[in-house]
């Protein structure tokens, strides 16, 4: 289980999250929504190690990980899918995938085959470059590495975005069957309402630094939800 207790991250004067609470648990989905620059990105930064935080608390498994650097946190299980993906546009998609394999130990250091059977468009593409692939592509590219690691906690931010519907499809798919395993917890912020009601079974919605609304995923109110992710 994850645990975010009353954090506050700032960069330089300017204060991204006031007093942040929030859980994720395995078998489920967790889901942050609210409109650009609310601090959403900032709080998965802060999970994932990439930000430190001034105050609170952030407890993985039950033990406070705040100060751990992201290389370990993510020998601890947590996986972190950014926004824009970032894979390497001149490895391979076989190398991109390989990445995956640092955290692992020499004996793990394989790709299963539930990889291709996830995303069977990879296996079609192996020797591609990651930057001959289209956006949707490589959003799949990036979350199967993420699954390499074999994680407890896969962390997604925007999957959904600049992507055609049919591959929105299949990256639905993925994370509902992910979830329903209960093998791990997932983070996910969205904007795309449809998709965040579909998978959510608890959500918080941001604004300006701080979670305005929260609940679980079956109680989400539409009309409250858009009045904060509406542009």
């Amino acid at each position: 289980m994850l645990n975010v207790q009353n954090i506050d991250l700032f960069y330089g004067a300017s204060q991204a999250l006031k007093k942040v609470s929030f859980t994720a648990q395995k078998g489920q989905v967790a889901c942050v929504m609210g409109r650009n620059g609310v601090g959403k990105t900032s709080l998965l930064r802060a999970v994932a190690g990439h930000q430190s935080i001034r105050n609170g608390a952030i407890e993985w498994e039950g033990k406070n990980i705040a100060s751990l650097p992201p290389h370990e946190r993510a020998k601890r299980g947590i996986a972190f899918v950014p926004q824009g993906r970032m894979i390497f546009s001149q490895l391979t998609v076989l190398e991109n995938l390989k990445t995956g394999f640092s955290v692992l130990p020499v004996s793990q250091r394989k790709i299963p085959d539930e990889i291709y059977e996830l995303f069977p468009v990879l296996y079609q593409m192996l020797k591609r470059r990651g930057g001959d692939l289209s956006g949707g592509q490589q959003q799949q590219l990036a979350i199967a590495r993420a699954l390499i690691m074999k994680p407890r906690l896969l962390i997604l931010d925007e999957p959904t975005e600049g992507i055609q519907p049919s591959i929105i499809k299949d990256i639905q798919r993925v994370i509902a069957l992910l979830r329903d395993r209960g093998e791990m917890a997932i983070l996910l912020v969205e904007q795309y309402f449809d998709f965040a009601r579909e998978l959510a079974d608890n959500y918080a919605v941001m604004d300006r630094g701080e979670v305005v609304l929260s609940g679980l995923g079956k109680d989400m109110e539409e009309e409250k939800v858009r009045k904060y992710i509406a542009v």
